[in-house]
């Protein structure tokens, strides 16, 4: 079966989109990207990760209690704290600044001035209304204003913003954001090609859809110089 492709190209400026009015019930599955910011409380980062995975574990028993399950049982009994140490240590990680990537700029002696592509980098998320997966391929790219950054920080760019709840459409402003102050450039391009589970596992069960998001600026916002990128990152442009 081929694959339906839902394409949002998400050219947010950092403006908040009021959603105050509606109820739960009325949002019900409707995927919804309030900001580029994450949502976060004040104060999000004044209690240690030991403490955060202290109330995690006792959180995650209560809920597995409710749920009927017997923590006693050899097999469950070291869930939730397996559970906290995952969030916390692990999927969630991107949350904290202190795991922020470091990012070196090297000085672009070589005089290279064309494009740079870095494609199918493989990440893993979490759609921030359900708690379950999203997962799929990120294709980077830049042009140097006199600036180049080390290829494997782009990946770990991509992946700490992953390891977050996430809309993806915020998280293809976050990476391109981030992409921008670092390369000191807005000749950035982001795409971003995922399954959310979602949908997928839940709710209308579509197990064929993917989701497409992508952010252009500067020169990438000039036909031929999009079309060279896709070119690169090989999509289908029927649906870009």
């Amino acid at each position: 079966m081929k694959t339906d492709t839902i394409h949002m190209n998400s050219l947010l400026k950092g403006n908040n989109i009021a959603f105050k009015s509606l109820s739960t019930e009325e949002i019900g599955d409707d995927h919804l990207f309030t900001g580029v910011n994450t949502p976060l409380i004040p104060g999000a980062f004044d209690i240690t990760d030991e403490h955060k995975m202290e109330q995690i574990e006792h959180h995650f028993k209560a809920i597995m209690k409710t749920l009927g399950l017997d923590l006693n049982d050899d097999s469950l009994k070291g869930t939730p704290q397996r559970v906290a140490k995952m969030y916390v240590k692990e999927i969630f990680s991107g949350l904290n600044p202190a795991n922020k990537p470091k990012v070196a700029l090297f000085e672009n002696t070589y005089r290279y001035g064309q494009m740079l592509v870095e494609k199918n980098i493989s990440f893993y998320s979490n759609c921030e209304h359900h708690f379950v997966p999203i997962f799929g391929k990120a294709h980077v790219g830049y042009i140097s204003s006199g600036k180049v950054i080390g290829l494997s920080k782009l990946n770990r760019i991509v992946d700490y913003y992953a390891r977050r709840p996430q809309v993806q459409e915020r998280l293809t402003m976050q990476i391109a954001r981030e992409l921008e102050d670092a390369l000191e450039t807005k000749n950035v391009a982001v795409l971003i090609d995922a399954k959310h589970l979602c949908v997928a596992s839940r709710g209308v069960k579509d197990n064929s859809s993917s989701t497409v998001s992508s952010y252009y600026g500067g020169k990438f916002n000039t036909d031929e110089v999009r079309m060279e990128f896709l070119k690169y990152i090989q999509l289908n442009t029927q649906n870009i």
